[in-house]
């Protein structure tokens, strides 16, 4: 009988690291880089967050929702995180939860009071919170039922006012996804700006 010869692993070892060194370079080093490149030349703005530059410095991002404190600003939905994109969560409580019941009706009564109208026309958004907390975006019926306070606060006509919600207001993506939306950070910039060119 012949003895069997059992292959050498060392010679086998080497072009599987090789191989296995060549995969990690390739897969994720260069086409990492090339990928970052690539997006960064062809959609610049959304690569870098969708921040909005006012006199070369940032003052949000088209993505995410922020504050705004003072009736002369429209108000974007309320947020579980408290506006912090590092902690982007929404509540997890159930509907059956009574403290979720408790807090909308409190929200409800508040959003009521401080747009005068009743609590029944009190636009769902203004009251629940996004699943990530940080939406910037309302329906357009939540972005109208604050016209008149804002117009009020920033000595405007609320034809003004409604004009610039219209503007800001984007179609549902290719007519068919979603649903209309304003961008909350855009609208009050449109606003802050025609308040200004007001008073000159």
């Amino acid at each position: 009988m012949h003895a069997v010869s059992l292959p050498d692993s060392k010679a086998h070892l080497r072009p599987a690291l090789g191989l296995l060194l060549l995969t990690l370079a390739g897969c994720g080093l260069l086409y990492a880089q090339a990928a970052t490149r690539l997006t960064g030349a062809l959609f610049p703005a959304q690569a870098n967050g969708s921040l909005v530059l006012r006199d070369g410095k940032p003052v949000g991002s088209l993505l995410v929702a922020q504050p705004f404190s003072g009736d002369g600003w429209f108000q974007p939905r309320p947020s579980a995180a408290g506006y912090n994109p590092m902690a982007a969560a929404g509540s997890n409580q159930a509907r059956s939860n009574p403290a979720l019941r408790a807090r909308i009706d409190a929200a409800i009564a508040e959003v009521a009071q401080r747009e005068g109208v009743a609590p029944s026309q009190v636009p769902v958004d203004l009251v629940t919170q996004s699943g990530g907390g940080l939406d910037p975006h309302l329906t357009p019926a939540a972005a109208r039922i604050q016209i008149a306070r804002v117009a009020r606060t920033r000595g405007l006509d609320d034809r003004q006012v409604e004009t610039l919600v219209q503007a800001a207001t984007e179609p549902a993506l290719w007519g068919v996804f979603g649903q209309p939306r304003v961008n909350v950070l855009e609208l009050n910039l449109a606003v802050e700006a025609l308040a200004r060119s007001d008073t000159r």
